[in-house]
């Protein structure tokens, strides 16, 4: 696992979309695991940037998001159908056939989750996965205490969860309670990842992700044991970190590439 600290959000977002571009340009059916939420939305203003100004081309590319609401339509304004069409599918190049994300409506919950794992599977695996990370360590929706060894599954929402999502949803009494998400050991499974994280709020999580045991009571800390995670973190959420890590720019970040 590398460590890389970037002086703002601006710059982990330049940073990290560079990455992805640089590898969009050398395999261009590349397979990107896509997260929502505040962190990756500037990754994405910058992937729209480089495809409007320098020609980046998403036309082969496939993607796969980590998770959606269950009970939520994709026309839902809070479904995360609808977050990546309008924060960047609709202003790229994708092939709507190669999009996917979780459908919270399907009914059969079980044989869906099923298929998405093979369809990644099918496509190769996930080159690329972009990871958030929660304010309780999770990665997706994966909670604390979920099995380092799950795959796509349903899932139930952790009190914090909910409660960090409601403003979103105008109160907590709105929030969907379960979701359908990758599961960990999908996650680990792509060939990078890239966790990124922001802010004064995510100190304390990514200190015990980072520098604390492997456990299921952190889920993101699983990307210790990943042979090619990197964790790049703007200096607010470095902020807690006990070691020295690197700063962007001392070279090791050539270890981000596939």
């Amino acid at each position: 696992m590398l460590v890389l600290k970037v002086k703002d959000h601006e710059e982990l977002s330049e940073r990290a979309a560079g990455v992805i571009a640089d590898e969009i340009r050398k395999k261009q059916d590349i397979v990107l695991g896509l997260a929502t939420g505040e962190t990756p939305l500037g990754v994405y203003r910058s992937l729209i940037r480089m495809h409007e100004e320098e020609g980046l081309d998403f036309s082969k590319v496939t993607t796969f998001n980590l998770d959606e609401y269950v009970g939520l339509s994709p026309t839902h304004k809070e479904s995360y159908h609808y977050f990546m069409h309008e924060n960047l599918f609709k202003h790229i190049n994708m092939d709507p056939r190669n999009v996917y994300i979780p459908d919270g409506m399907v009914k059969d919950i079980s044989a869906y989750c099923e298929w998405y794992e093979k369809k990644i599977t099918e496509l190769g695996g996930i080159d690329i996965q972009i990871l958030g990370i929660g304010r309780d360590g999770h990665i997706g929706f994966n909670e604390p205490g979920s099995s380092l060894g799950s795959r796509t599954r349903i899932k139930t929402l952790s009190k914090e969860t909910i409660e960090d999502n409601a403003r979103f949803f105008w109160g907590v009494d709105n929030v969907p309670r379960t979701a359908i998400t990758m599961g960990i050991q999908t996650i680990i499974e792509a060939k990078l990842i890239i966790l990124l994280a922001s802010g004064k709020r995510k100190a304390e999580i990514v200190r015990l992700a980072i520098e604390g045991p492997v456990s299921s009571r952190v889920p993101a800390s699983i990307i210790q044991f990943h042979r090619k995670a990197a964790v790049i973190i703007d200096q607010e959420a470095a902020s807690l970190l006990t070691r020295e890590y690197s700063i962007w720019g001392e070279g090791e970040e050539i270890y981000l590439h596939l």
